[in-house]
């Protein structure tokens, strides 16, 4: 329970219509969780507008709204509070409804289009090694210490992300540390938030068909930086066209990571193959399990940050090097035939690219790489040539197959991808539509040490198909297929 005054802290009111000085259970954005005693805020969503559900969440016991729109009827045992923002009331509220629970952690945000979930989940695993109970909110999961909860979205909405944190608090955790992806930052899901550092990893073509134009996808990502207070810490990859820009405006104390230029936290490849990378870091060299260039850009920026937070450099490095990525990145399984099959969430052109470059440096120069992709549907559609150009011009053979394609249908993706390609490429090229047939013939296809990539699904456990989610592995279908070739 909390006081509908108290709670109203820091939100713009417009108009109220009724008392505020009245204890309110709890806070909910979906009229179907609403019960006796909820607050319920009409927040417009991509798919559903929540000034539709007013009268049902009031139907069901809500006493007090949170609107844009004051609805044509007022009822006058129930308060209305009008905002001009309710994606942005809502933060404040569940900030302040759950007790600030960011300003008792210490809060550690990535953003960036590649990389975030490999930075925060190696941050978790760091810092849960140097002995601290923290807190995890990624793409593939969210973890309490040792609970694992299973994840929706890269970033929760507000009412469920201060929920997250409050539980983190209770836990014990000292320390968390949360992807913030553009949409998060744009539907103010983490407006009101107390930071204590932000990493920006880098940013390219993604998730146009929400931002709209590039510049947009940009100021987005910058804001939030723009918004840390002089008490945080920011670090950006150097490398990066816009990694400067980034932390122009920001209050936050500025930090570097790179492999090319001289910075804070400089890093230098001496080897990169498939039993990882050796590396200088800050002119020491360490050998670290994880395997391809943006991989060292992602430990430059785990161990930047862990450095910020106070942690001694040589133990920080001395955990990095035995530590895994996260599930689905750059994830590996080898067949008896020694045939290597790579699984990675790669699903913009520039991690594709970035995955593909990496298996052309680590092979010999004889095998054939095989690429399986598709695009998700409902999505992007600017990137899909892009996307099959790219596996063409840096694979031998490539399959063109299923992603999630959602409401859209699978042919017209593929169609889209196959735009991107010329004759000679069409030529090495193959569809498939069902993924899994997809992956059994890329490992038919495959001959003694070559590398198949199934790329762009990674950690998920599903396929989304006009609306339902079917059970889908790519990495079990993949270690399937190689032990029945092996029989």
């Amino acid at each position: 329970m909390a006081n509908l005054q108290n709670i109203l802290y820091k939100v713009h009111l417009q108009e109220v219509n009724g008392a505020t000085n009245i204890e309110v259970k709890d806070v909910q954005i979906d009229s179907r969780k609403v019960s006796a005693g909820s607050l319920f805020v009409a927040v417009r969503g991509t798919v559903a507008d929540g000034h539709n559900f007013i009268t049902t969440a009031i139907e069901k016991g809500a006493i007090a709204i949170v609107c844009e729109e004051l609805p044509l009827m007022l009822l006058e045992n129930i308060t209305y509070i009008k905002v001009s923002n309710t994606s942005e009331a809502v933060a404040y509220i569940a900030h302040n409804f759950y007790d600030e629970p960011s300003a008792k952690l210490k809060l550690v945000g990535v953003t960036g289009t590649n990389g975030k979930t490999t930075i925060a989940t190696l941050l978790f695993k760091l810092f849960a090694q140097l002995g601290y109970t923290c807190g995890l909110l990624s793409t593939v999961q969210n973890q309490i210490s040792n609970q694992v909860l299973p994840s929706t979205h890269t970033t929760p909405d507000a009412v469920s992300l201060n929920s997250l944190l409050k539980q983190m608090v209770e836990a014990g955790c000292t320390y968390v540390f949360m992807e913030s992806s553009s949409h998060a930052i744009h539907q103010h899901r983490i407006t009101g938030l107390k930071f204590t550092g932000a990493i920006f990893s880098n940013i390219t073509h993604d998730h146009l068909d929400y931002h709209k134009t590039f510049d947009e996808y940009i100021r987005v990502k910058k804001s939030f930086f723009d918004d840390l207070p002089s008490s945080a810490f920011a670090i950006s990859n150097l490398d990066d066209k816009r990694g400067t820009v980034m932390l122009q405006n920001t209050q936050a104390h500025k930090y570097y990571y790179s492999l090319k230029n001289v910075a804070d936290f400089k890093g230098k490849i001496l080897e990169n193959a498939l039993t990882g990378l050796i590396m200088l870091v800050n002119d020491k060299e360490v050998h670290f399990r994880l395997i391809g260039e943006f991989n060292a850009y992602n430990l430059l920026a785990v161990y930047g940050a862990a450095v910020c937070l106070g942690e001694n450099s040589d133990e920080v490095l001395r955990i990095l090097s035995a530590l895994q990525g996260a599930e689905g990145r750059f994830d590996y399984v080898i067949s008896n035939k020694q045939i290597i099959g790579i699984v990675d969430y790669a699903h913009t052109p520039d991690a594709l690219e970035n995955v593909l470059s990496t298996i052309k440096k680590l092979r010999k120069g004889y095998e054939q790489v095989i690429t399986v992709v598709g695009c998700g549907g409902d999505r992007d559609k600017a990137k899909r040539p892009v996307m099959a150009q790219v596996a063409a011009e840096l694979s031998d053979k490539v399959i063109l197959t299923s992603d999630n394609p959602r409401s859209e249908d699978p042919q017209e993706i593929i169609d889209d991808m196959l735009q991107g390609l010329n004759s000679a490429a069409k030529r090495k090229s193959k569809t498939i539509l069902d993924r899994k047939e997809a992956i059994t013939t890329a490992v038919e296809m495959a001959n003694k040490e070559d590398i198949i990539l199934v790329a762009g699904k990674g950690h998920e456990k599903y396929q989304d198909i006009k609306g339902v989610k079917h059970l889908f592995d790519d990495k079990a279908v993949l270690q399937k297929t190689f032990e029945q070739l092996n029989k």
